[in-house]
């Protein structure tokens, strides 16, 4: 059959090869246990990401564009914030969301270098760098065990004289104390953000989290709920942080235009900020120290294929989740295992595994053994960060002893229940945990 050349034609046959290519190259597999690998996480994708980043290599627009707006305004929509910023990461996302409050724009509630944010210590590193990366000291509390969150009380003991910002994650998918929290900062007057890269789709008495703070975050790389390959999102509700979080991902720019525009304020040759000359170009003023973390078309288009899945996504971690908790429940004489906290509806990102100190076995021994099976771990993260090496001589204020951080180091891990890992995986999993603490308690 003679092709018909024209564009639009073109594009439909190669959307049809990507479709025969998705079929053929990724084809379902049954699961082997001890044979294939159990993933903690991992991507999940058909042809409807293919397709759409194939379309976005077609159209040769590789800042932001078409999809980059379509995924801004229905991630917003679904994570209940007025404003999604698309950037190249979570963890730049975290950068932009805590530079965003020491800009001039705030003026008085700008935070100024010496404030204290308060986090825990029991964290991932990159919600704490940005406070350092700023100047700023971060204040380290404890965490619960079981949810891995901070008490509210821990908070409030550790608010000091120069305590201006809340920054803190919803762990492994479990939402902090929300209520407490906002009302804290509010008593204080604080900035609250959320790092949310672990909870997308979380609900907090029926509202996502993500919309309780002044900003929040979210992460897109493959561990995630959804993937671009790398990509991060700030969410924010007021127009003045969304030009100023802009600005710091846009090299500090003061103008605001989208690639590929101009003028869009009406006045670019008639503006005089600074000490510049009235008239200076406004596409190159700069009003905040800012970086280049932007994400491009090709990541956003997976996204926008991601992000039509979320859901099917969310109920497939959860029952995967309930299936390990059913399964391990026999096993809490030696294991702490994973809650949700009050009033929330976590959307899981991992199932969490403390080692009880009166167990017959380590932490060591059982990943090690699980490893030996071919199952993924991984641990709570940095465990207690302040004794990384990376945050060895720096300025921090510890609030309160660091029990559970500390236990969490040498007796917390995590297992998958991302949507990829099947019930024969999950069972295989279950059994090999199961069998393990068999023949150490006999």
């Amino acid at each position: 059959m003679a092709l018909d050349d024209t564009a639009d034609s073109l594009r439909h046959e190669i959307e049809l090869l990507v479709e025969k290519y998705y079929r053929v190259a990724f084809p379902e597999r049954p699961f082997l246990g001890g044979i294939n690998h159990v993933a903690v996480a991992g991507k999940v994708f058909d042809q409807d990401e293919m397709k759409n980043v194939v379309h976005s290599a077609l159209d040769f627009w590789l800042t932001s564009g078409r999809f980059v707006e379509e995924f801004e305004k229905s991630f917003a929509t679904v994570m209940g914030a007025r404003y999604a910023l698309l950037c190249n990461s979570g963890s730049s996302a975290n950068l932009l969301a805590l530079s965003a409050l020491k800009s001039p724009e705030l003026k008085d509630r700008a935070l100024k270098d010496g404030d204290e944010v308060l986090t825990v210590a029991a964290g991932f590193p990159t919600t704490v760098n940005p406070i350092i990366q700023n100047q700023l000291v971060p204040v380290f509390t404890d965490v619960q065990l079981g949810t891995y969150d901070a008490r509210v009380e821990s908070l409030e003991r550790a608010i000091g004289p120069r305590t201006k910002a809340i920054m803190m994650a919803h762990t492994l998918g479990n939402p902090f104390n929300l209520d407490g929290v906002m009302e804290l900062a509010k008593e204080h007057n604080l900035f609250v953000i959320e790092d949310s890269a672990d909870a997308v789709g979380a609900m907090y008495r029926n509202k996502p989290v993500g919309s309780f703070g002044d900003l929040a975050t979210a992460s897109f790389y493959p561990a995630h709920h959804i993937t671009m390959g790398e990509g991060g999102a700030v969410l924010v509700n007021g127009p003045r942080l969304k030009k100023i979080v802009e600005s710091f991902r846009d090299w500090g720019r003061d103008c605001w235009c989208l690639p590929g525009h101009d003028n869009t304020c009406g006045k670019r040759f008639d503006w005089q900020l600074g000490e510049l000359p009235h008239g200076y170009d406004h596409k190159y003023i700069y009003s905040h120290i800012g970086y280049n973390l932007k994400a491009t078309e090709m990541q956003a288009a997976i996204g926008v294929a991601q992000l039509k899945k979320l859901p099917a996504f969310i109920d497939a971690r959860k029952r995967n989740f309930e299936f390990l908790f059913s399964k391990l429940k026999s096993l809490e004489e030696y294991f702490i295992l994973p809650e949700a906290t009050p009033k929330s509806d976590p959307s899981w990102f991992g199932f969490a595994i403390t080692v009880r100190e009166t167990a017959p076995f380590s932490r060591p021994e059982l990943i090690a053994h699980l490893d030996e099976h071919r199952i993924g771990t991984r641990l709570l993260f940095g465990g207690n960060l302040i004794k990384q090496p990376a945050y060895k001589g720096l300025q921090y204020r510890i609030a309160e002893p660091l029990t559970n951080a500390d236990l969490i180091t040498t007796n917390t891990f995590w297992i998958g229940v991302y949507p990829g890992l099947t019930t024969a995986a999950l069972e295989y999993v279950t059994d090999t945990i199961s069998q393990f603490v068999s023949e150490r308690t006999r």
